[in-house]
């Protein structure tokens, strides 16, 4: 990948969401399909219509609607990041479809050049999570939304994971047995590289500072009625173990870096070699599953 064209969402998004590994991207491309679809399903598009898909990553709930819809369809793709904004232009000129997109390079909380009650529906995807100054983003997809419109929402909610870490530091911190294993303090090291590791941290920190039914209440008063929540957490058994190369390339969300950088950044060579070997046996010899939360929102803008 050419790092001059490249950040930190187009990494994650196009390589350290599944370690660049081709059997676990078909893995994780065939679920975001599927969360993609349901999205859609929830924005209720038509012909003639106007989608806003903010936060659009690679395009895929984007593209999905125009292969919905058809030429009719038009598309906002906004996003924060350049290289993917790019990258999803190139993709929408081989498919051919080009003209039926507008590229906006925003963040989802402040969207100017998004005209008042410009189009017909709003979509996200693993993008409020990441907004510091989520009511804010309620508020603007509100704006942009024409009377009747709807907004359909599918966001990570990771606030779990940051508290399984805050537990561990707790743990170490209270003089119990686990401090004693040098494993646990360098388990903690790496797991608070990816969460904050205290409870005032989790609060500062975009991807954990909010919970599921949060996102109702800014709905709420961002002027939507209409709204419906659902919060699933799936675990899942997997039957294949990502090879060990694939594990420690990966990171679970795009601001968390991967076990290798944090390795190769925040470890000594002898803290690394103990540690990794640890790891990798329990990581071998352990059932592999995994736990995913999700929120799904749909609200609509009062006609």
């Amino acid at each position: 990948m050419d790092q001059e064209k490249s950040d930190v969402w187009m990494d994650w998004l196009l390589q350290h969401r599944h370690g660049d590994d081709p059997q676990l991207k078909k893995r994780f491309l065939d679920d975001v399909a599927q969360i993609a679809d349901r999205v859609l399903d929830g924005a209720r598009l038509s012909a003639g219509m106007t989608l806003a898909d903010i936060g659009t990553g690679d395009g895929l709930v984007a593209l999905r609607a125009i292969d919905r819809i058809g030429p009719s369809l038009k598309v906002v793709m906004t996003d924060i990041s350049a290289p993917l904004l790019d990258y999803v232009q190139t993709v929408a000129t081989a498919r051919g479809v080009r003209d039926q997109c507008t590229f906006l390079q925003r963040s989802a909380d402040a969207m100017p050049g998004m005209a008042d009650n410009s189009v017909d529906a709003v979509t996200t995807r693993a993008v409020v999570t990441y907004v510091a100054d989520k009511p804010a983003a309620l508020r603007e997809f509100h704006r942009v939304l024409r009377p009747g419109g709807y907004l359909s929402m599918a966001e990570p909610i990771l606030r779990d994971d940051a508290l399984e870490v805050c537990a561990l530091r707790k743990l170490i911190d209270s003089g119990d047995g686990a401090s004693e294993d040098p494993f646990f303090p360098l388990l903690l090291r790496w797991r608070s590289a990816l969460y904050p590791d205290t409870e005032e941290k989790l609060r500062q920190f975009a991807p954990t500072n909010f919970g599921e039914r949060d996102l109702v209440r800014y709905a709420i008063d961002a002027g939507f009625n209409d709204i419906h929540l659902e919060f699933h957490v799936d675990v899942r058994n997997e039957d294949r173990r990502p090879p060990w190369e694939a594990f420690i390339n990966a990171s679970p969300h795009p601001l968390a870096p991967t076990l290798s950088k944090v390795l190769e950044e925040q470890f000594t060579s002898e803290e690394r070699s103990f540690f990794e070997q640890r790891l990798r046996a329990i990581y071998e010899q352990s059932s592999r599953f995994n736990i995913d939360r999700i929120a799904w929102m749909t609200a609509r803008k009062p006609a």
